[in-house]
């Protein structure tokens, strides 16, 4: 996933989606560690059952893209690339609402063609709107009840990870390296700092995380930072990544992973260097563990999971950083985040399947396929049911037998 944002952006998804961090193509004679896992069969424990499905206009098709549903308000929400955004109903996947975002405004002619509103940040639900970013450094705040536009706002930069919502301000973070804070109910302007970007890192950016009072991010300096919630100030620094080629390509160490806050400490990775635990108050680091990741972490209990750069998936002790499992039979099938849902945590690869673990041993113990034209971000879980999106746009609502 290594990739300079000058680059195009649609070729090097391509390459990402084909073989994940090692490179853009495959040839017979390739090196090992260059090889897609094949999956294997496997012995099922139950057969995933879909609630329902329903289509999300053309999904985000070969691009770089973090749009996921978000359940609120008795709805599911989530939108394609161009702009199609929809609410259905949690419970039937009826449609509720429809916006078309590439025209929110109603700005556009008869005659005039949709041009793609490049949404890719979102979607974020509170305060009884629906937010979404785009790659055109817009915000876009929706009423959640009907789908109207509430307020529209711009920032320097694109939008390419989900804003932060929380004591009435909506934080966003962009690719050039500016952190805005936005009033949630009108889009007022509230404060911006502008961070230091390198010339070279990955495509994505790490969405803000609002704990303890004070803004988490993560940098693609190798760096997580704290700014306050209420002025911007920063306040502790830590560095997470650790450059250690000789080339400018290996010593990127972007943070691009949400923090993951859990009672008094914080937990981040770099996509090349440590799997991080960090007293929030204070930014100490408590333990360090070397893991390298670009995808989100989550937590069940007492453990954390990761998937790394190669497709493994780790189950981790929080307390201390110990390893208590892997599973590295998806080695380069571009697989998501994982996702705690029951006694199980779900991972989706590049083919579209979705993969259950026990979270207690890392066994795959369930499969399901959602769409071949792959699944490209963490999956969604509310109220016991495990929502996935395609690339092509295919939404599904999968719950498991009692």
């Amino acid at each position: 996933m290594f990739m300079s944002k000058r680059f195009n952006k649609k070729l090097l998804a391509i390459c990402v989606l084909a073989v994940g961090i090692s490179a853009c193509s495959s040839t017979d004679d390739e090196d090992e560690e260059r090889k897609v896992a094949e999956l294997t069969e496997i012995t099922a424990l139950f057969e995933p059952v879909v609630k329902w499905d329903v289509t999300v206009g053309d999904g985000v098709g070969d691009y770089f893209s973090r749009i996921k549903p978000v359940v609120a308000y008795g709805k599911v929400v989530s939108a394609s690339r161009d702009g199609d955004a929809y609410a259905f109903d949690e419970n039937t996947g009826d449609q509720v609402w429809y916006a078309d975002l590439s025209d929110i405004d109603n700005q556009r002619g008869f005659f005039d063609d949709k041009v793609s509103a490049l949404i890719s940040g979102g979607a974020v639900a509170g305060i009884n709107k629906v937010f979404f970013g785009s790659e055109n450094g817009e915000v876009i705040a929706l009423d959640a009840e009907n789908g109207k536009l509430s307020w529209k706002g711009k920032v320097k930069g694109e939008v390419i990870a989900a804003p932060a919502l929380d004591s009435g301000k909506l934080i966003v973070n962009t690719s050039s390296g500016v952190l805005k804070a936005f009033n949630a109910s009108n889009g007022q302007d509230e404060w911006q700092i502008e961070q230091d970007v390198p010339p070279l890192s990955l495509r994505g950016i790490s969405a803000p995380l609002i704990a303890g009072g004070g803004v988490v991010v993560g940098s693609a300096d190798g760096s997580l930072a704290v700014y306050l919630l209420e002025q911007g100030r920063q306040g502790w620094s830590v560095d997470i990544g650790e450059a250690t080629g000789s080339t400018e390509l290996d010593r990127v160490i972007d943070v691009d992973s949400t923090p993951l806050a859990f009672g008094e400490n914080v937990y981040t990775v770099s996509s090349r260097g440590n799997l991080s635990a960090i007293e929030l108050r204070t930014g100490r680091v408590l333990w360090q563990r070397e893991y390298s990741s670009y995808h989100d972490i989550s937590i069940s209990g007492n453990t954390l999971f990761l998937t790394d750069i190669k497709g493994h998936i780790y189950a981790i002790d929080r307390n201390n950083g110990l390893e208590l499992w892997s599973q590295l039979s998806f080695t380069n099938r571009g697989v998501t985040g994982p996702a705690p849902i029951g006694n199980y945590v779900v991972v989706g690869d590049f083919e579209g399947y979705l993969h259950w673990l026990d979270q207690a041993t890392g066994e795959v113990v369930a499969r399901h396929h959602v769409d071949s034209s792959g699944i490209h971000t963490t999956p969604t879980v509310a109220n016991g049911v495990l929502y996935s999106q395609s690339r092509d746009g295919d939404l599904e609502a999968i719950t498991i037998p009692e």
